[in-house]
């Protein structure tokens, strides 16, 4: 079973899609759902974090799978 609820990948977007696309994704999900977002755009290690903190998302880990970065994020309230 895996460990996220929905899968976003973002690779070869740049600033800011990622984040805008987890967003969106993250509106579909219920509270304390996992989104797992793959990306490669170097600004996402540090846009996604940001964008956690300012959605009341939790960033749940952060790791590189190839050229990729993933990111767990767990929805939050809002």
């Amino acid at each position: 079973m895996a460990d996220f609820d929905v899968e976003l990948d973002a690779t070869g977007l740049k600033c800011p899609m990622p984040v805008l696309r987890a967003k969106r994704a993250l509106k579909s999900l219920v509270q304390g759902q996992i989104l797992r977002l793959l990306a490669d755009d170097p600004a996402s290690k540090s846009d996604v974090p940001a964008f956690c903190e300012t959605v009341g998302a939790e960033l749940l880990g952060t790791s590189n799978s190839g050229d990729s970065f993933v990111f767990l994020i767990r929805k939050g309230i809002n």
